[in-house]
């Protein structure tokens, strides 16, 4: 018996999208006016001319009509996952990710292609995916569990489990549309992983919790895979993509564009995704998320009078960003942090840890951060931007802004026996040997 529990085959989707000319979009409204103004402009010409005939160019105006276009949200995308493993679903925002977890999860019909599923599915897709809203925490429970094909004896023994998870008993008997978007989502998953499907989909929803429950979180997804069950996972966290998954799945437009070990898989996302000059322009970027009440402009990477990509090990590197502010906020936040291509965090800077303090009025400002040794091991790194408030609220976070590499070359020009597998920041140490008093 083969131990593959999900093969997808030649996959697409189409959509069909509708552009009008001279309106967004038609209304009941826009037809009735047009009709009474037609018959308004028969009556005119029937006077004029003395007959009910109508001249040329006096037709009734009907809507202009809406050309159409085939958008493919999916084209020809084919891979197998096996029982038990955790496969990370990466890709830009439209490339595709949720339109391939929804037909996955049957709440859509492809247009072509086969997809083969062992088992049953359990999927969270977004806040409240399967939930009654006028129902509540309990009775939804017992519903999801129904829809997923279990007993009512076999909910019942995971409920109490359930509950605590989710860590709603307070709630647990009000309808769940008095709900905060994180209890939503606790109570969702708690039931999508506890509930034992074959095979757990979870979308980017686990944004919305709080740090110490996306943990939980990450860390039933790795319980579930060690008892047998298969995962897929779609994030942006790329730190969570290469914790939780051994390989995964890059899309693109619609198409499969890598798919592998998932430390070359997010390596591979990273250098498609971030741009490599040293510059970054970000007034156009729309992945970032935050209040807007000021954002990031753009962001340099400067070597003296220089702008770099590139840095030798030890040498000086200054990060200069603008930032438009909208909205007085106060004493505001900036943290410029340093990552590994595969999302691990590696150093931060911030204006208040180094007693900078910045009252943020209406206006444009430009800032520079100055390190005055790169101690980083050889490797590419990448920049994430972040701005808060007077009470760190989040205002602006840029993911993956810049990216830059470190050298296998110091200051000096001599190469390094440093490797990326020997860690990621370099400290300094001193070594002292001297002769073992019994051997004196």
């Amino acid at each position: 018996m083969s131990d593959v529990v999900i093969r997808v085959e030649s996959l697409g989707k189409k959509y069909r999208i509708r552009h009008q000319g001279a309106r967004k979009y038609v209304a009941l409204r826009d037809v009735v006016v047009d009709k009474f103004a037609a018959a308004i402009r028969w009556v005119r010409d029937k006077r004029r001319s003395g007959n009910g005939s109508r001249s040329p160019g006096l037709l009734p105006q009907m809507p202009t009509p809406a050309s159409r276009e085939d958008f493919w949200a999916l084209k020809d995308v084919s891979f197998e996952v096996k029982q038990g493993e955790v496969v990370g679903i990466i890709g830009r925002n439209g490339a595709g990710k949720s339109t391939l977890l929804k037909i996955l999860s049957r709440i859509t019909e492809p247009t072509v292609g086969r997809v083969h599923l062992e088992g049953r599915v359990s999927s969270l897709l977004e806040v409240g995916t399967g939930f009654h809203p006028e129902l509540t925490g309990r009775e939804n429970i017992f519903l999801n569990g129904a829809i997923l094909g279990m007993t009512r004896a076999e909910i019942k023994k995971k409920f109490d489990e359930i509950v605590a998870f989710a860590e709603v008993e307070r709630f647990l008997d009000t309808p769940v549309k008095w709900y905060s978007s994180g209890m939503y989502v606790r109570l969702a998953f708690a039931v999508a992983a506890h509930l034992e499907p074959e095979i757990l989909i979870v979308d980017e929803v686990l944004a919305v919790g709080d740090a110490e429950f996306q943990k939980k979180c990450l860390g039933k997804m790795q319980d579930v895979s060690r008892g047998g069950r298969t995962v897929l996972f779609v994030s942006h966290d790329m730190g969570n993509v290469t914790k939780l998954c051994e390989r995964g799945i890059l899309l693109s437009a619609g198409k499969v564009e890598f798919q592998g070990e998932v430390i070359a898989l997010v390596t591979q996302y990273q250098k498609a995704a971030i741009p490599q000059s040293g510059y970054a322009d970000l007034t156009q970027l729309s992945d970032r998320t935050g209040s807007a009440d000021a954002q990031f402009l753009s962001v340099e990477l400067m070597r003296g009078s220089v702008r770099e990509s590139a840095f030798a090990f030890g040498s000086s590197m200054t990060v200069r960003t603008t930032i438009k502010v909208l909205k007085p906020l106060g004493n505001a936040h900036i943290a410029v942090a340093i990552l590994s291509s595969d999302g691990i965090p590696v150093h931060s800077l911030e204006n208040s840890n180094e007693g900078m303090i910045w009252s943020a009025e209406v206006g444009e400002y430009a800032f520079e951060i100055v390190l005055s040794k790169v101690q980083l091991f050889p490797g590419e790194y990448i920049i994430d931007l972040w701005l808060g408030d007077a009470q760190r609220a989040r205002v602006d976070y840029v993911r993956a802004a810049l990216a830059f590499h470190v050298l296998q070359t110091s200051e000096s020009g001599l190469s390094l026996s440093l490797h990326r597998r020997d860690g990621l920041v370099f400290a300094p140490s001193q070594w002292k040997w001297t002769p073992n008093a019994t051997n004196s």
